[in-house]
């Protein structure tokens, strides 16, 4: 049963349920540019499902379209500091840990430059 609440805010989505035993009630609220950009993954997603099985076609693996995405992201933005870059790609990745190794891959990127901040590095997306 799908119910809207008209007490969210537009641009906002509301899930309850369970997860196992643990009650959930989350509300997610994404701007115009963010919701943009959920539904062109959306859109993305069944062109990389024809690519992989395509006959003779390398296997696309969920690292690549991570890092697509990762790239992406600091792309769109121009310009961000380590902190607020981990932690988009820490949402993009799903943990830490992947967070953490797209932000290292993208240190050694010749797409990328990384200067010194005030309190920490900014990557600075140079194509």
């Amino acid at each position: 049963m799908h119910v809207i609440d008209p007490r969210l805010k537009e641009g906002s989505v509301r899930i309850r349920g369970q997860i196992g035993d643990w009650p959930v009630d989350l509300t997610i609220e994404l701007d115009p540019a963010e919701w943009a950009q959920l539904g062109r993954r959306l859109e993305e997603a069944p062109a990389l499902a024809e690519v992989a099985s395509a006959p003779g076609a390398a296997p696309v693996r969920q690292d690549d379209s991570q890092w697509s995405a990762a790239r992406e992201v600091l792309r769109q933005a121009g310009a961000l500091s380590g902190p607020e870059l981990l932690e988009r790609l820490e949402g993009l990745a799903g943990s830490v840990a992947a967070g953490k190794r797209l932000l290292v891959r993208l240190r050694h990127s010749s797409e990328v430059k990384v200067e010194s901040g005030a309190d920490a590095p900014v990557y600075r997306w140079v194509g």
